[in-house]
């Protein structure tokens, strides 16, 4: 099936975002990579114009897509299959728990640019304990640039400019592993970038069991706030008592000069910890 051949003809729009997946090869990993059964329920974000779309509906009992472009729309209304169902909206303002009764699994090929504020929709803040579209969700499995990828399995061990913020989002609420590498000549039009796709196994549980998830986030959100600066400053940047900071750090035996993507989800929280009662 020439992929490419069938969207040249679509015109694209750069302000969306828009490549289109046209390796048959990646698209066919996609499917096998879901584990999609007859009985399961599929959310496609960012359907484009359905190339993946075209076999989800051959593996899944439903196939909800949700698509931001109305021409895109058009496309996909063509494929006319009985287990489809095409909204047009933003995903940042759809309500995923209201789509269906049943839990469902994610195929997405995002805007690499707004990978960030999906990711948080689609699983939660860190402090967000009863997000209602986690709750749904058994599995994601999604598309993105190949550097956000790396900073999504990252850990402290990795280079400091991949462990950050999006590190623990994703990590918070899900397992989180590289499936494969996908090359930029796998899209059209092609992007600058390689992209990778990536699945995030939704946990039931947060990573860590604490006594505030709020602190929690106030205290990853400085630490990477400043990332030239060692925990100490940003945490005294953001507010934190310098005496509780020094004591905190010096009962995890942690020194005053690390930086924040030095230190491990795990110590993130008993760091918290200790600022919350400390404080």
């Amino acid at each position: 099936m020439n992929y490419f051949e069938r969207a040249k003809y679509f015109r694209t729009k750069k302000r969306l975002g828009q490549n289109f997946l046209i390796d048959g090869e990646v698209i066919s990993d996609i499917i096998d990579y879901a584990q999609i059964s007859p009985e399961d329920t599929i959310v496609e974000i960012g359907p484009g114009v359905g190339f993946v779309t075209e076999q989800l509906i051959k593996h899944a009992k439903k196939v909800i897509a949700i698509e931001l472009d109305k021409e895109a729309v058009n496309e996909l209304e063509k494929l006319n299959a009985d287990n489809l169902q095409i909204i047009h909206n933003d995903i940042l303002k759809t309500d995923l728990s209201e789509l269906c009764e049943e839990n469902f699994k994610i195929v997405a090929n995002i805007p690499y640019y707004i990978t960030s504020p999906i990711i948080a929709h689609l699983l939660g803040e860190v402090d967000d304990l009863t997000n209602k579209n986690r709750a749904k969700t058994t599995d994601i499995i999604v598309m993105v640039q190949e550097e956000v990828a790396r900073r999504m399995v990252a850990n402290e061990n990795s280079s400091n400019k991949q462990y950050g913020l999006l590190t623990i989002l994703s990590q918070f609420w899900a397992d989180v592993n590289i499936l494969r590498l996908v090359g930029r000549k796998s899209f059209f039009p092609a992007p600058k970038v390689n992209s990778a796709l990536v699945k995030l196994k939704v946990r039931k549980e947060p990573k860590l069991k604490l006594n505030d998830y709020t602190h929690f986030r106030k205290t990853v959100k400085a630490a990477f706030a400043q990332r030239r600066k060692n925990i100490k400053n940003c945490l005294l940047s953001a507010g934190f008592q310098k005496d509780s900071i020094i004591n905190a750090l010096h009962e995890l035996q942690l020194d005053e000069n690390i930086r924040g993507e030095k230190l491990s989800i795990e110590q993130f929280g008993k760091l918290s910890e200790l600022l919350a009662t400390k404080s």
